[in-house]
């Protein structure tokens, strides 16, 4: 039997990465834009007081600008509406439609999940730990005027 080589950093950097641009290429599907996926699925999952724009924004991690021009799109698209029931404030608050919900069901990250679902207890939270520590260090790239770590 042959010697497994070990997994050398930088290689795994490299799958990382073209796992991510494989999933965000994946999101350009039935006319949607992969934010406008992310939104989908936000607004699917999210409770009640969370389905704004500004909270969907907080979750992202992005500008209210950008993500309130892909909210007007999903309203112009009919696949979110502004809810019934608004309560006082400023945030509207948003609910998907019934063609947002069959959009959903035909997920592009479907294919994904069943990978994901694959794995045992002890695999996703190896990869759960990896990808926290993954999401924490790119934070900090703009933070640090984007200097190498050891810099």
């Amino acid at each position: 039997m042959a010697a497994r080589r070990p997994i050398t950093v930088p290689s795994l950097a490299e799958r990382l990465e073209l796992a991510c641009r494989a999933m965000h290429s994946i999101g350009y599907a039935e006319g949607l834009y992969p934010a406008q996926w992310t939104a989908l699925r936000y607004f699917a999952r999210a409770e009640d007081g969370a389905r704004t724009a500004s909270s969907l924004a907080r979750f992202q991690g992005l500008a209210n600008g950008p993500v309130s021009r892909t909210v007007r799109t999903l309203i112009q698209k009919e696949l979110v509406r502004k809810s019934d029931l608004q309560p006082l404030g400023r945030a509207e608050h948003l609910e998907l439609t019934e063609n947002g919900a069959a959009y959903l069901a035909r997920d592009p990250l479907a294919r994904v999940l069943v990978a994901l679902d694959r794995l045992d207890e002890s695999e996703r939270r190896a990869l759960s730990t990896a990808l926290n520590s993954v999401l924490e260090a790119s934070a900090t790239v703009w933070t640090h005027g984007n200097k190498s770590p050891s810099a």
